[in-house]
Order: C-alpha cells, then structure tokens, then sequence
C-alpha cells in the first residue's frame, strides 16, 4: 500500500508541475499580448516561437549567452519556417517570461562588451549547435560563439566540420558528437571562463611610418585586431581549439580570392582594412612591436583561462586536448600567414610558440602534481623518504656544490633543516607550494628592484636544480629506498620552481610571463637561425632546411672548440 501510495503522489505531482507550466506559459503569452498590443493572429504565433526556444534552450548555471546571438538564432529559425519574428525588444520579453530568473550582464573590455544573458545555454542535442561553424565568422564581428559544439581532441573526433550542416534541416548530433559536447560542458567548470581580455596599448607608429600610413588604416588595425583576439578567447573558452586555425585564416585572408564573394565577414574586414594596406603595415616596426605586445597579453589570459591553477587536479582528456592543441599551433599559425612579411610570420611564430611552450609545462607540471600529491599522502613512503634523507652526507653535497653554486653554507643548511621539518609534518602538496614559495621570496628578497633580479633569479634555478642533482646521486649511490619518490618529488619542485620564478621575472620587469618566455624564445629561434646559416657558410655548404635545433647545437659546440 505504501509503494502504491507513493506512486499517487508522484503521479499527482507530475500532474501538477505540468499544470504549473502550462499556466506560466499561458501568462507568458498573455503578458506578451497587453504589453506589445498584438493581435490574436500574431499572438498564435507567439506558441510556435515559445514551442521552439523550449527544445533549443534551458537554464543552466555558470554560462552566458551573447543576446545578439540567441536572437540571429530566432530570426535563422523564422526565415527557414517563414515565420514572421518580434522585434529584440519583444523577444527579451518573450525569453524572460519563459526562462524566469535569467541575469543580463556585459561581458567584454570596454568599448567591445556586449550584453549576455547569463543563466542559459543551447541544448547539447540541439540543431543549434550545427550552425555554430558558420558562426566562426562572425565572432570577427563581436557576436561571440558561446554556445558553439564543443571540440575534444582531434585525433578522436572532429565535430566542428562544415559537413555536417547542410541548410536548413540539420540532422540531430549523433551519440558520440553528444558525448563530445557533454564531455566538454563538465571540462569547462576547470577553466577560469569569468577572465576577459586586457586592454591593449595604443599603436602609435611615430617616426616609424615612412610609408605614409593613415591614421584610419592604424585605428582600423586595432579595432580588427581587438575583435580578433576577443574572437579567439572566446573559442578557447568553449574548448573549439580547432575554430582558432579559421579565425587565423580569416583575418590574415589567405583565402581572399576565393570567399570574398561568399563570406560576408570576409568582405567587411576587407572593406575597413583592404589586405594591401594590412601588408603595408605588417613591414611597420611598431606594428611588429605592437602586436608582439598585444598577443603576450591575448596569449597569457588564454594560460589562465584554461589553466587558472597548475596545482588543481584537470581531467586527463581535458589535459590531452590541450596539449594536443599546443602541438598544432605554429603549423596553423604558419598556413595562415602564407604571402606575409617574413618579419611578422617571425614575431607572431615566437608569441605562439612561447604560448604552446608554456602549456606544456604547465599541463607536464599538472601531471606532476598530481602524481606527488600520492606521494605525499603516503605515510609509509614519507617515513622511508626521512629515514634515506637522514643517511646523505650532506656535509660532502655541500662541499662539493659550494664551488659551483657558491651558495652561503648558513642558507643552504637552513633550508636543509627546514626540508626535513616539512617532510616530517607530512605536509600536503599546497603546503609544500607554499614552502616553495617561500623559499623564493627569501632568496630574491635581496635583489627585489634591481635591474639585476632576472639574472639573480636565474642563477637561482642553477644552483637549486645543481644542489637538487647533487642530492639525488648520494640517494643514488646509497640504493636508497625510496628513490623512485624522490626522484618524482624533485621533478616537481624543480618544475614548480621554474613556473614561480618566471612569475617573480614578469612580475618584476612588468611582463607577461608569456612576454618573459617570448622574448628568450624570438632570440633563441633569431640566433639559431644566423647560426645555422654561418655554420654551413663556414663550411663551404648551403644550409639544409632539414637541419635540427640538435644538429645546430652541436654545431654550436664544435665551433666554439674550434675558435679556442
């Protein structure tokens, strides 16, 4: 009698809900009717608008929705029904009274924000999410692809093909395009989605327009280059690494020739910035400065966006599909900039490898992380790692790296102590972050406000990285135990200490830490490369374009024997 019971109540409050939705439907109708004075025909549309923003949409915490977006979907949507639409104002009126409790914000720097509807989002099984391929243009156009189809990686699926869409009657997505976007929904709540792009510094070309560039020409580059970068950040957001290759194409315009005439976004970048004039500036060095500049900061919030925290545990296909999206960037980056001044395809080359290369690290220090964090809970493995700590000479450790690392023995004796301390509380891998981190600041604190304190702090990481070896060999030498742990613990913290003083570095110089590593990086791709030329003139050979960083190395090395 109870189960029977139960399922009256159910069923009675299945009924009552229904009741319940119906009547807000009907006051949402009703309100609409008094407010905009529309008549019985047009209000009997009004069920077929409401019929379809219910299978498309629903709430949903912690997304937003461009509201230029949400209402192109509508006016797609009646143009294919031959429906006639409400004007914006109305169709506010008519999404508000159906998803009740929505919030408007403003997302965006100021001057490009736009208004969102926070609260909602696409259905993952909606044909919506097939028409998000075309959308990649638009988002040139400040109409951010917020609700496009997620993307996983590449080697597995590859949804966002425009194959898939074919007019107007899209096929429903398949199971594993909705496991895709499903998968991507629950990624996102890893990511820092709530950080927007800064704003970027003025171009000024000064004594460096010989050319006679307009002002027109230079204010048309910012605005399309702002809407390009927040274009691309809000692709990344959603996870569709693949649309950024588009988005490089569309604004470089290497397919001009061939979609001018079909992409309207095409012709109306062309319209306030023809590609002529965009060559010309391109050979501009201030523009080279400038966008250098702008992509360390574009590039940084996208570091932050997708990893806000490198200690926080990130699914592994969320880690996978990032580093796959690392791996393809130059050669996007290098397809799209086909027939561009060598000198810019150089200064955008070392803003994105320095990008790819940070997450990398970042991804390999996550996995780290996570692999130490069971270490560190380990009591049996932490109570060996004391015991084989407590059996190294590190008198011997400390004679021996003193010629190198040239390190106060009272410094170098307290952090020992202070290691064990730490070790022995069984602290966890946040608190170990924090000794760390601790351990940095100590050290720096001399040089803070010098113009030495880069060079200091890279001479730290040698003579952390060198006394660390050091130690390790006599655990080595020793067969200690618990070396495997060790040796994992110190790839961390060596890992965690370089990500702290590249921090300190930008900190400190005013950069980016994508700006800190671009900079080695543009000189270390610029040196190579007159390297690699020199070497082989030397040698009465022509250079090989197939010659490795390895081979350009050793070349490196045998002639600096050879000049001695």
């Amino acid at each position: 009698p109870s189960c029977s019971c139960l399922g009256v109540v159910v069923l009675a409050l299945g009924s009552f809900l229904d009741s319940l939705y119906f009547f807000f439907i009907e006051m949402a109708i009703e309100t609409l009717q008094k407010s905009e004075g529309l008549s019985s025909q047009r209000s009997s549309l009004l069920n077929s608008h409401l019929q379809w923003l219910l299978d498309n949409y629903e709430t949903a915490e912690g997304v937003s929705l461009p509201r230029s977006t949400l209402y192109n979907h509508y006016l797609r949507h009646c143009q294919e029904q031959k429906l006639d639409p409400v004007n914006a104002a109305s169709f506010g009126k008519l999404i508000r009274s159906i998803f009740m409790g929505l919030r408007t914000r403003r997302l965006g720097t100021r001057g490009n924000s736009k208004y969102h509807y926070y609260g909602i989002r696409v259905k993952p099984d909606s044909p919506l999410n097939r028409l998000q391929e075309d959308m990649q243009y638009m988002a040139l156009r400040q109409q951010p692809v917020q609700q496009k189809q997620r993307f996983k990686p590449v080697q597995k699926f590859d949804s966002c093909s425009g194959e898939n869409y074919s007019g107007g009657g899209q096929p429903i997505p398949g199971a594993a395009e909705q496991t895709v976007i499903a998968q991507s929904q629950h990624h996102q709540q890893f990511l820092d989605a709530s950080r927007a792009l800064p704003d970027f510094v003025e171009l000024d070309l000064g004594q460096s327009n010989t050319e006679n560039i307009s002002p027109e020409d230079v204010k048309a580059l910012q605005s399309l280059y702002r809407e390009h970068c927040e274009a691309i950040l809000d692709v990344v957001v959603n996870l569709q690494f693949s649309l950024i290759e588009k988005l490089w194409q569309t604004f470089w315009r290497i397919f001009l020739s061939l979609v001018c005439s079909l992409l309207s976004s095409v012709s109306e970048i062309e319209a306030r910035l023809p590609r002529s004039q965009l060559l010309v500036l391109c050979r501009n060095e201030a523009v080279l400065k400038w966008m250098s500049t702008c992509d360390h900061l574009m590039y940084q919030a996208l570091v932050e966006i997708l990893i806000p925290d490198v200690l926080r545990p990130i699914p592994s296909a969320l880690t996978q599909a990032i580093r796959n999206f690392a791996k393809s960037l130059e050669g996007w980056l290098n397809n799209a900039m086909n027939a561009i001044p060598q000198r810019m395809i150089q200064t955008k080359i070392a803003a994105v490898s320095a990008f790819a290369q940070t997450l990398r690290r970042y991804t390999s220090l996550n996995h780290l992380a996570q692999a130490a964090r069971a270490v560190l809970q380990n009591t049996s493995q932490i109570n060996q790692m004391l015991s084989d700590l407590n059996r190294v000479d590190f008198a011997n450790v400390q004679e021996q790296a003193s010629w190198v690392c040239q390190c106060e023995e009272g410094v170098v004796q307290h952090l020992e102590q202070d290691f064990k301390a730490t070790l022995q509380q069984q602290s966890s891998l946040e608190q170990w972050a924090a000794w760390l981190e601790n351990v940095v600041t100590q050290v720096l604190k001399p040089y803070e406000h010098r113009p030495s304190f880069p060079r200091a702090a890279r001479q730290f990481l040698l003579k952390w990285s060198f006394y660390s070896s050091m130690v390790i060999r006599d655990l080595t030498l020793r067969s200690a135990a618990s070396f495997g742990s060790f040796h994992l613990i110190r790839l961390l913290y060596d890992e965690y200490m370089f990500y702290l003083v590249e921090h300190r570095v930008a900190q400190a110089t005013g950069e980016t830490p994508i700006g800190v590593m671009g900079e080695f990086d543009s000189l270390n791709t610029l040196s190579l490369s007159n390297i690699d030329k020199g070497m082989w003139q030397r040698k009465g050979q022509s250079p090989k374009n197939s010659t490795s960083r390895k081979e350009i190395l050793v070349l490196m090395t045998v002639s600096a024997f050879e000049q001695k």
